[in-house]
């Protein structure tokens, strides 16, 4: 095919110009248009330098927007179209925010909370060494008793074996009945009945070697003799009721902890004259002691623990720790009555009356009776908060749930100073009518 000269192409057709065309934009430079005609194609000045999509293999990678925050925090993607209804709520929703309402216990970080969560423990520690090693001196002085040998270190291992007692019974009554609470955390405190258990049973063993060694006797003729054998069962039954908690069947453990306080009941009360009485009384005495005290500190350690996670359930009116110290505290009341019914007969049957300020065991009864008292009154502020608390909370008004808890915490370390002076209440010499 062949074309004309230019001299011989005909003359184009008289008309309005073409409007200039825009250059397509490209991300390398600038375009320009052919001298023909032709489609355009972009200028490529920079062919000769690398491409910026493709990152350098000398450095690091260019940072990425938004690469560190969670896939969490952002939520997922709205599907379908959108529908009516209320706007999201949450820290990442778009709009004000409403007003939440401040609560009056902040969450305890840094070592002030730290400090006040090791406070309770260290000072019921406390009172219970000051106790047990002090105890005996302070109430036999000028009684003109004779000396009992190794009374603090008895008076120190019964402490232990009673904690260890109280304790662990509270822990399987308070998680049954931490399982009722509605809109309860899943989350439990964690379980101390194998470390209780084992403690016990060490105390157990601990109070036979110093029989032995008091005594002078083998470890055979101490297992003969009525306190080693009853010292004997008791160490069997602690380890029985650690062999339930890990076995995971925390509630087996209430059969041999049960063999313990009958067997404590009954070594306690060896007198002649209708023990039968004497063991009933005593049996049920250990036991709401158990369910007081134990009970208490487990209710404070979930309390504790679900901090920050409760949910409240509309139709329990408070929040599930505050439900838990309540339901506590209405079987705490009929604890109190057996214990002051119990301990009011069981010490008109063993102390006369004119020997109360003269004798040891009197001395120790009116201290346990001091400490109770100063108990009933933190019992009866406990309770009074948490009522106050319960009610301002079905009101919607600002709440302090510490107020009530730190009452509870008081109550603790004065039990505890209760426990010790039960364990010198069995040590020392008992009066005789």
């Amino acid at each position: 095919m062949t074309y004309p000269e230019p001299s011989t192409r005909p003359a184009p057709a008289e008309g309005p110009p073409d409007p200039p065309r825009a250059a397509p934009w490209h991300p390398e430079g600038p375009h320009t248009a052919p001298p023909h005609g032709d489609r355009p194609y972009p200028a490529q000045p920079y062919a000769d330098r690398p491409s910026p999509a493709r990152p350098r293999s000398d450095g690091p990678p260019p940072a990425q927007p938004y690469a560190d925050v969670p896939t969490t925090q952002l939520g997922p993607l709205p599907v379908g179209p959108p529908t009516a209804g209320p706007p999201p709520a949450g820290p990442h929703a778009f709009g004000p925010q409403p007003e939440q309402e401040p609560s009056a216990a902040g969450p305890e970080d840094g070592w002030r909370g730290r400090a006040r969560s090791y406070t309770t423990p260290a000072a019921a520690v406390a009172v219970l060494v000051v106790v047990a090693l002090l105890g005996m001196g302070i109430v036999s002085r000028d009684t003109g008793e004779l000396d009992i040998p190794g009374a603090g270190t008895t008076t120190l291992l019964r402490s232990v074996f009673l904690a260890a007692l109280f304790l662990h019974l509270g822990e399987v009554v308070g998680h049954r009945l931490a399982r009722t609470v509605p809109g309860a955390p899943e989350v439990r405190p964690p379980v101390w009945g194998i470390a209780l258990s084992l403690a016990g049973a060490a105390a157990s063993f601990g109070q036979i070697v110093q029989l032995a060694e008091l005594g002078n006797m083998t470890f055979t003729e101490t297992y003969a003799t009525d306190p080693g054998g009853m010292l004997l069962l008791q160490a069997n039954a602690f380890l029985a009721a650690a062999a339930c908690t890990w076995l995971k069947r925390p509630s087996w453990a209430v059969l041999p902890l049960a063999v313990v306080i009958f067997s404590e009941a009954v070594r306690a009360h060896p007198e002649l004259d209708t023990p039968e009485i004497g063991i009933v009384l005593t049996t049920i005495h250990l036991t709401a002691s158990a369910l007081w005290t134990g009970g208490l500190v487990y209710a404070l350690r979930a309390m504790h623990l679900w901090r920050g996670r409760e949910v409240p359930d509309p139709s329990a009116g408070a929040a599930p720790g505050r439900t838990l110290l309540a339901r506590y505290a209405r079987m705490a009341a009929f604890l109190y009555v057996a214990l002051a019914v119990t301990g009011t007969f069981s010490t008109l049957r063993r102390l006369p009356l004119d020997d109360i300020l003269t004798t040891a065991y009197g001395r120790t009864l009116l201290v346990k009776l001091a400490l109770f008292a100063v108990v009933s009154v933190l019992a009866l502020v406990a309770r009074a908060r948490l009522r106050r608390s319960m009610r301002k909370q079905s009101g919607r008004g600002r709440t302090n749930p510490d107020g009530a808890a730190r009452a509870a915490r008081a109550e603790v370390v004065m039990l505890v100073g209760v426990v010790a002076v039960s364990a010198l209440l069995t040590v020392v010499p008992t009066p005789s009518w």
